[in-house]
């Protein structure tokens, strides 16, 4: 017969779940943390005691409230004294944050990314980003990890980028460069962009509460990140969620990935700016003109992106009947799209999605807004502390 777990086992699970549950929600009451958690009163002081005592909490008591009794003690995560790097590779720019315990975004970097730069070249800003953030960095404080996120494959395994097609990059060892380049910044865990974001929007943004949700992250491409039944689903080797190569026109134009037709190759930027009349320019900068031009009365705009729109409902239908989501988060430069093209895309999806799949839809744009990219990938450096606050404290 096997064993069940031992006390100090217990414990430190205990100790995981609250300080997971006070980083996601921020300052909570040792009142909520004992309905919430179903601990007794007696558990939680003597938990957040023990996370009290190795830094990544404090207790502090709650104004008064007028209500007979002691107020409860409010426990708060140590978010300027505990913290991560956060590191994201766009297409157009890359972006660096130290981020505290509690997603709290504490400084922060950003410089514009040339298409067309490779690793070599790009790991020496952000490299760069950390060595100054560190300057800031008070004493005494607690750092935990890094993590990247970048737009492309990444091999769960080591954080192999085995493809970003619309960076241009294949076959390339981001994470192990990066570590390189900075020196001592331990391990660098490695991440999708679409899957990090929408980890943090599903435990504390647009899908809070709602444990099937899919992220659609835009650029040049799109991808996605899948949650199904409150977990991320990845794939085997950690590629799943490679919606953007989804053939939707197989008669349609070529794409990146070497195939034809691919959902991205209607919905991407070059799909808009192109049947915008815009095909010289790229970015984000050059969507948001169209979707303002859009706006304002364009004619030639307006047709563009109702037709984008078409092939986003046509696409978000089929993922529809596929994984029966509750909450489509429109994130990136989707989210401008999606802006001003809701309605084609909810009448396209309307006709392409089972009633019973569709019926209780929602479609969001994100809460954490770009900065969901970043916290997500503070996010994958946080995840070794979450599961046993105590590893490396000596208790």
């Amino acid at each position: 017969m096997k064993a069940g777990p031992s006390q100090e086992e217990v414990r430190r699970h205990n100790l995981g779940t609250l300080l997971r549950y006070v980083h996601i929600h921020g300052a909570t009451s040792r009142a909520e943390l004992t309905t919430k958690l179903g601990l007794n009163r007696s558990t939680i002081g003597a938990l957040t005691a023990d996370l009290t005592a190795v830094g990544l909490v404090t207790e502090k008591g709650q104004r008064e409230t007028g209500r007979a009794g002691r107020p409860s003690l409010v426990v708060r995560p140590e978010s300027s004294k505990v913290y991560a790097y956060a590191l994201n590779i766009e297409v157009d720019r890359l972006r660096a944050a130290r981020v505290g315990l509690g997603g709290t975004i504490l400084d922060r970097r950003e410089a514009p990314r040339p298409r067309g730069m490779q690793v070599v070249d790009a790991v020496q800003p952000l490299a760069g980003f950390i060595h100054e953030m560190r300057k800031d960095v008070p004493e005494g404080a607690r750092y935990v990890g890094a993590g990247l996120a970048i737009a492309g494959m990444v091999r769960r395994a080591d954080g192999m980028v085995r493809l970003a097609p619309t960076i241009g990059w294949v076959e390339e060892p981001v994470g192990e460069a990066l570590v390189e380049e900075i020196g001592d910044v331990g391990p660098m865990i490695v991440g999708n962009i679409a899957d990090v974001s929408a980890l943090v929007e599903h435990s504390r943004g647009a899908a809070a509460g709602r444990d099937n949700v899919i992220y659609l992250y835009g650029d040049v491409g799109v991808g996605a990140g899948i949650i199904a039944g409150g977990r991320r689903i990845t794939g085997h080797g950690g590629y799943g969620g490679e919606v953007g190569h989804m053939v939707v026109n197989p008669y349609g134009r070529p794409c990146s990935c070497g195939s034809r037709g691919c959902w991205e190759t209607e919905i991407g930027e070059y799909a808009l700016l192109k049947l915008a009349g815009r095909e010289d320019r790229s970015g984000r900068e050059a969507i948001l003109d169209v979707v303002e031009a859009a706006m304002r009365g364009d004619w030639m705009a307006q047709q563009a992106v109702r037709h984008v729109g078409e092939w986003i409902g046509l696409g978000v239908g089929n993922l529809v009947n596929i994984f029966n989501p509750e909450a489509i988060i429109f994130g990136g430069t989707l989210r401008d799209v999606y802006l001003v093209a809701a309605a084609q895309i909810r009448s396209r999806l309307n006709e392409v999605a089972l009633p019973a799949c569709r019926e209780h839809i929602r479609l969001r744009t994100p809460e954490l807004g770009a900065d969901a990219a970043l916290i997500g990938a503070a996010e994958l450096a946080f995840e070794r502390l979450l599961e046993d606050p105590l590893l490396g404290s000596g208790s």
